[in-house]
């Protein structure tokens, strides 16, 4: 599909790439810079950057060009909506479940359940969601419904202005709260983890304690950025990896007169005790701002549960 324009002198000074994103609202910027280096769109005939600024009267030719989305089964796996309307659906999702088909996961996924659930979402990229959870994190998950839902909450996301709020139990007796600013990349030489190093992608996570143990802390988190695995590294960063890790945390670490039933809570805790359990943002329709929140799994509330009585039992 090929199409026509004249860049009106209203943006004089803009970005291409920042106003053809306004002139061609179907589309993110990101499409728009994609196509632009790809050599798909032309300014007066010729290839153009997209940081190029604009002065006005240029005629723009559009060649667009979609790429075919992967067809995925749709299968009926049980969803945890929390809610939904015309224009988005938020999950509460189980540990154990992977939210997108990849390399050893090719089906049985939360896109799956999506499709069988709500099937006009095969026609959005990665069938609207936005962001990720880790196989055995737990929590909320937004999905856009409809591609103008998608790019508004996309932006949103890219603006941090998107809320994502979890709890984690840590090793370790945190005396407050604080800031991990520190970049995250793939780790030098096991490919399959994230590591803190200089080459990294800026990563932000601010967190604070919620409630102290003998030897553990519960935090609530916050995300500014969202990289891979960015809570486990961090806290590991910190040395207070989050209990059950087993990329990141290490052994189970035991103090001394701990309670056998705590011993073999922490022992039997099999995934990281991870849960997004706050999510908040602008309503891509009505311009409300909505916040959901959920609580923890019962796995995490077992393990509190024995760690508070660890706690009484040695004040005895």
């Amino acid at each position: 599909m090929k199409q026509t324009l004249i860049i009106p002198e209203t943006h004089k000074d803009e970005r291409l790439d920042q106003t053809l994103a306004k002139l061609l609202p179907d589309f993110s910027r990101t499409q728009i810079k994609e196509w632009i280096e790809a050599g798909t769109i032309l300014m007066n005939g010729q290839p153009v950057k997209a940081k190029t600024r604009v002065k006005g009267g240029e005629m723009i030719s559009v060649e667009v060009v979609i790429k075919p989305q992967p067809v995925w089964e749709a299968q009926a796996i049980p969803l945890s909506i929390v809610y939904e309307d015309e224009a988005l659906i938020v999950i509460n999702k189980p540990a154990g479940l992977v939210v997108h088909p990849g390399a050893g996961n090719a089906d049985r996924t939360l896109l799956n359940a999506l499709l069988h659930h709500a099937p006009a979402l095969q026609a959005l990229p990665r069938a609207g969601i936005l962001h990720r959870l880790d196989k055995d994190t737990s929590g909320l998950l937004v999905i856009a419904k409809t591609p103008a839902a998608l790019k508004d909450l996309s932006h949103q996301l890219k603006k941090r202005t998107l809320l994502r709020e979890y709890q984690a139990i840590v090793w370790g007796t945190l005396i407050s709260g604080g800031t991990v600013d520190a970049p995250i990349g793939r780790h030098g030489l096991q490919r399959k983890r994230m590591a803190v190093t200089e080459s990294g992608k800026q990563s932000v996570t601010h967190y604070r304690v919620a409630e102290k143990f003998r030897a553990h802390t519960r935090l609530k988190l916050r995300l500014e950025t969202g990289r891979t695995h960015q809570i486990r590294v961090h806290m590991a960063h910190i040395h207070h990896p989050i209990v059950g890790d087993a990329t990141y945390g290490g052994r189970v670490q035991l103090a001394k007169g701990m309670q056998p039933e705590l011993i073999q809570q922490l022992r039997q805790f099999k995934r990281q005790a991870l849960h997004a359990y706050a999510l908040g943002l602008t309503h891509p329709e009505t311009g409300e701002f909505i916040r959901w929140e959920i609580e923890l799994p019962s796995d995490m509330k077992a393990l509190i549960s024995a760690l508070r009585e660890d706690m009484k039992r040695s004040r005895q």
